[in-house]
């Protein structure tokens, strides 16, 4: 019998990569992403340190040019990204983008890319999923990329596809079999690493989507967009699975952010309540102010056991979906609690975005929606770890 042991280590791990991207992140302070977030701008700048010191290509194998780092190590560079006050969004599908590409594409296709995505040449940051009409109903996709010879013709919408105008290649779902043909919706979903410098205004059309953050998501539209036949990932049909290993280290690399966001949180709210003086004292002697810093730390802290133990199944080989949608779910929500008691400490302060606490309490909030919803999650931990009856 294979040995199941998984193991997952306590305290601060990887404590070189820690240090070594905060030294990149002491280069771009408050004022570099408020600059940023005021011209709705993508951080080139950031993004170009990163690449250029190793750290996007730390999940693609060292054969290929990259690092070859665990699923972890790739949360720890993302944690200490947003703890340090900036934000990987900007660049973070270019890791759990490798899930399906490294487990699924062929070595032609490894060949082809992973050299020059590790080196910088080229940007995968796009994952082309989710529609105006399905959502997170990822199986209603109505995107169809029907085979004409050696090539795919595809026509269809996506929403919410960050970076699109920023990368060079998007890993593209679409429906090669219609619904109604298949026994399950799981089914004739097939996946394609397509290449958008090709298409972009030749039956591919990208348009920017106003947010209240700045994510650079766009709405992408698909004409009789021909893409080669050999841009398949794995076998046809089969997508909807390859896309599993993504989502998954989707959801722990998110977790990684939350968390961060939270140590950022509590770090700059501990701060200002150990030095800010009114009616006698420093305010963080007050229960109302230091209760609720309390209770998001200790709910970081528990959040962050379920983000190590997704992240060692995942470097494992082992199912790990429902401890992945947890640790999404539970570090989504220290996030949010902590930016929420950040921002009642501050007070009017607060609202000063001088202070960069109302950018991370913008870009904290999102991850209470996406990659998917709390209450998608919820009906998730229902339905497949409970047992309950399934709810949609």
């Amino acid at each position: 019998m294979a040995d199941q042991t998984t193991q997952m280590e306590l305290g601060e791990d990887y404590p070189e990569i820690r240090e070594a991207v905060r030294r990149i992140c002491d280069d771009f302070p408050g004022e570099y992403w408020r600059e940023m977030d005021a011209a709705s701008a993508y951080p080139e700048a950031f993004v170009k340190a990163l690449t250029e010191s190793g750290w996007l290509s730390a999940l693609i194998p060292e054969v290929y040019g990259g690092s070859g780092l665990p699923l972890r190590a790739a949360a720890v560079i993302l944690e200490t990204i947003h703890a340090s006050g900036g934000s990987a969004a900007a660049c973070h599908a270019q890791m759990y983008t490798m899930g399906t590409v490294l487990r699924h594409g062929s070595e032609e296709q490894k060949q082809a890319c992973l050299p020059q995505i590790a080196s910088g040449e080229l940007r995968l940051q796009a994952f082309g999923v989710t529609e105006p009409a399905s959502g997170t109903d990822t199986t209603s996709l109505r995107t169809r990329a029907v085979r004409q010879g050696d090539h795919y013709v595809v026509n269809g919408q996506k929403v919410w596809t960050s970076r699109a105008l920023y990368s060079d290649l998007m890993l593209l779902l679409a429906r090669t079999t219609s619904r109604e043909e298949v026994s399950r919706p799981t089914e004739g979903l097939s996946v394609f690493l397509i290449d958008l410098r090709e298409l972009h205004g030749n039956g591919v059309e990208i348009r920017p989507i106003e947010t209240m953050i700045n994510h650079n998501t766009t709405e992408v539209f698909f004409t009789d967009a021909r893409i080669p036949a050999n841009t398949l990932i794995g076998e046809e049909g089969r997508g909807f699975r390859y896309i599993l290993d993504g989502m998954n280290a989707e959801r722990t690399l998110i977790a990684g952010e939350s968390l961060g966001d939270a140590r950022y949180f509590l770090r700059r709210a501990t701060d200002y309540a150990c030095e800010r003086e009114i009616f006698g004292g420093p305010i963080g002697r007050n229960q109302g102010i230091q209760f609720p810093l309390a209770r998001a730390h200790a709910e970081a802290e528990a959040a962050e056991l379920m983000a190590r133990k997704a992240a060692a199944l995942f470097d494992a080989g082992r199912s790990c979906g429902a401890e992945a949608n947890m640790a999404k779910l539970l570090c989504g929500d220290a996030a949010w609690h902590a930016a929420e008691a950040c921002m009642q400490t501050f007070g009017g302060f607060a609202f000063a975005r001088e202070y960069d606490i109302e950018r991370k309490w913008r870009e904290a909030r999102l991850y209470l929606t996406a990659p998917v919803s709390t209450n998608l999650v919820l009906a998730f931990i229902g339905q497949h770890v409970m047992g309950l009856p399934k709810s949609y």
